[in-house]
């Protein structure tokens, strides 16, 4: 359940979002700063910058969707408060291997009130995503994963999403030194997500 009180609304009514694709636009909750002194509702693009040796001989980038290895010099230089986020959602899906090839296989939360957050990172970032959209200034954002918890793993082993489901761990994702923020990327306990099925089937 998203329980963080106050948070300033800076898009009004959108459309129902049926899925989330890399480059693709989504509503992110980031942290207050400046004048504004709650959390702020605004749109981000998904995928965060690429490492330098990921980008050599590519003129554009075309981000990094997920964020593991927080250790990474790469990605440390975000991990403080005013670039995290929190991504809502009521569902999220991982690849997986089918009958009819890789498909969608959609989780949920199992509480009765399925909206819960994905810890993110966020930032402003310059450069060219698209070839024929050139240079932009964007926030872009992304994931943080873990271990998968055992509604998961048998279907995706390698990762998970990092998933906040309380107040407390919400506010603590976007306001707590690295540290404690860090003993967030951890697994769902195994009985919080029901399995959805694969697209079509849900």
């Amino acid at each position: 359940m998203l329980e963080l009180g106050a948070v300033q609304d800076n898009l009004g009514n959108l459309p129902v979002l049926g899925g989330l694709y890399p480059d693709a636009e989504a509503p992110i909750i980031g942290v207050a700063r400046g004048d504004t002194p709650v959390p702020t509702l605004s749109l981000a693009r998904w995928g965060m910058p690429s490492p330098a040796f990921a980008l050599e001989g590519k003129t554009v980038d075309r981000g990094i969707t997920n964020i593991r290895n927080t250790a990474s010099p790469h990605w440390r230089r975000w991990l403080a408060p005013p670039y995290r986020c929190l991504v809502p959602f009521t569902a999220f899906a991982e690849h997986v291997k089918s009958d009819a090839g890789f498909q969608p296989l959609w989780f949920a939360p199992a509480a009765d009130d399925p909206l819960a957050c994905f810890a993110g990172l966020a930032t402003r970032w310059t450069g060219t995503r698209k070839k024929a959209e050139g240079e932009v200034t964007l926030t872009v954002f992304g994931f943080l994963t873990c271990e998968p918890n055992a509604e998961v793993a048998p279907h995706h082993p390698k990762a998970m999403p990092v998933i906040l489901t309380t107040a407390d761990e919400q506010r603590r994702w976007l306001t707590a030194d690295w540290a404690e923020a860090a003993t967030l990327q951890r697994p769902l306990p195994d009985g919080a997500l029901r399995v959805l099925g694969f697209a079509g089937e849900t």
